[in-house]
């Protein structure tokens, strides 16, 4: 039985996310910049913005508040092909500044 790639991917990341709570690398700042400039024809990048301008693309605001994300999460995702998103080969500086902004979306936890 072969599984779907796409499941493999997910999960792959899931079990990256619920392992890993080290502090994250990266500048928020710069990494706003990068996303504007590379990312934001797709998504929502600003945490203002209503919606992505591609209905299929997540915000960046939905990414970071997604259950189990983290950081190291997102750099797999980032440096895994999907078919929904252009081949896209990021820096690991750029990379890590791109997480960052992402992490720093995250809603404060609800008590």
């Amino acid at each position: 039985m072969q599984i779907p790639y796409g499941v493999t991917t997910a999960a792959a990341v899931l079990l990256l996310a619920a392992s890993v709570t080290a502090q994250e690398a990266g500048e928020a700042r710069s990494g706003l910049k990068f996303a504007l400039t590379h990312c934001a024809e797709c998504h929502a990048v600003k945490d203002s913005d209503a919606k992505s301008p591609n209905p299929s693309a997540p915000s960046f605001a939905s990414v970071a508040n997604t259950r189990g994300i983290s950081g190291r999460a997102l750099a797999v995702w980032l440096q895994t092909s999907h078919p929904t998103m252009p081949n896209l080969v990021i820096g690991t500086e750029d990379r890590n500044n791109v997480i960052a902004y992402i992490m720093s979306l995250r809603s404060p936890p609800q008590r």
